[in-house]
């Protein structure tokens, strides 16, 4: 099992949010992608968000 993570920091927005998350699958990694989106950027979870945060997952862990 590979692990895999998003990173804010790859997405420029006014806030600078520098919040990297990480997980052992696909399906844990869009739970809390999901839930860091709609909390912290205050944006709507739709089946179009989940879709998106899947296009930006990447193996492995983030750089420090």
């Amino acid at each position: 099992m590979t692990r895999k993570y998003i990173d804010c920091r790859e997405y420029p927005s006014e806030m600078n949010c520098s919040v990297a998350l990480s997980a052992d699958s696909d399906d844990e990694l869009l739970e809390a992608a999901v839930q860091h989106a709609t909390t912290v950027h205050q944006h709507t979870d739709s089946p179009e968000l989940r879709e998106q945060l899947k296009t930006m997952f990447h193996e492995g862990t983030p750089p420090a």
